[in-house]
């Protein structure tokens, strides 16, 4: 039985073999990506059984996502290969102090084929979570009415719907990502936001005004992204500001909003007070930064535990 289950396109990624501006780099390391499936596998790493919805090329980077995602132990029943359609790339820049930027080349995506008639209530019916993002509506128009669907479908079987708004201004404009979105806002239950993407969203930026406003929209669980300042919190009354867990180094951050969403859902699923849950979730961030790769730092539950200090590491 599947708990949690997510859409999105995936991509092979291009990380850089050195740093720096990419038109300088001469090789890449083949790695897989994409925000949901970045979400779906920290969720499967930390015992949760997920499920991902999903097209891939029927092309050789089609079948390596596959064999990858299946490896992870994810279920790929709803995953095809299509023909015609090349599976998405991405390279990634990657500066010396760890940040950089991202590069697409999704057009004529596989999901393309994906349509709403794909889903069905006997997909949902035993989830409790589905997770979002405003990712794959951003990929191609049609994706919104995939994302709609699912979520109609989701609320009608009492699923909670998880939402990382996520918005990258390199894929649409910042007033269709602003109209669209917020068209999913009232479905919203655990919302999973940086600071600026909630100021395109509200309007505001200050923490406690972003709270106001999703409040309004009867969102349940709120959590503020902050980065290297940690996170902040909200529910059912309690207010928690929790401060950022220490990397190691950082190398590369990629996938550490990923991380956070899928330990902050870990903590709900498993109904951890905010603090706790925001707690973990930071700790798995600053674990994924330490680590180069979309997804390649994306902890196991024994090892985020260690790293809170909860368990004890035997090194021989």
């Amino acid at each position: 039985m599947v708990e949690i289950f997510t859409i999105g396109d995936a991509m092979i990624t291009l990380n850089p073999a050195t740093k720096g501006p990419m038109r300088f780099v001469e090789s890449f390391h083949r790695k897989v990506g994409g925000a949901e499936l970045n979400f779906a596998i920290g969720c499967a790493r930390l015992g949760l059984r997920t499920g991902w919805i999903s097209r891939l090329g029927n092309d050789e980077f089609g079948r390596h996502i596959q064999n990858f995602v299946r490896g992870e132990g994810i279920d790929i029943t709803q995953v095809k290969l299509v023909e015609g359609y090349p599976t998405s790339v991405n390279f990634k820049e990657i500066m010396e102090d760890g940040t950089g930027q991202t590069f697409y080349y999704r057009a004529n995506s596989p999901t393309s084929t994906l349509s709403p008639d794909d889903l069905t209530e006997e997909l949902f019916k035993n989830a409790k979570i589905l997770h979002i993002t405003g990712v794959f509506p951003a990929v191609r128009e049609q994706n919104f009415e995939i994302i709609l669907k699912a979520v109609e479908l989701a609320k009608k079987l009492h699923v909670r719907i998880s939402f990382d708004p996520n918005i990258r201004l390199k894929l649409w404009r910042k007033e269709q990502a602003i109209l669209k979105l917020s068209q999913l806002l009232p479905f919203v239950d655990i919302i999973l936001t940086g600071e600026d993407e909630a100021e395109l969203l509200f309007g505001v930026k200050e923490p406690k005004l972003i709270i106001e406003a999703c409040r309004k929209y009867g969102i349940s669980h709120i959590a503020i992204k902050r980065g290297a300042h940690g996170s902040i919190g909200y529910h059912n009354g309690v207010y928690v500001e929790a401060p950022p867990a220490k990397a190691r180094k950082v190398v590369d951050t990629v996938g550490a909003g990923d991380g956070f969403d899928a330990g902050f859902v870990y903590g709900v699923i498993n109904n951890w007070p905010l603090e706790k849950t925001l707690e973990f979730a930071n700790t798995i961030g600053s674990m994924v930064v330490s680590v180069s790769g979309d997804n390649e730092g994306l902890p196991y539950l024994e090892d985020v535990l260690i790293q809170m200090g909860e368990r004890v590491f035997i090194e021989r």
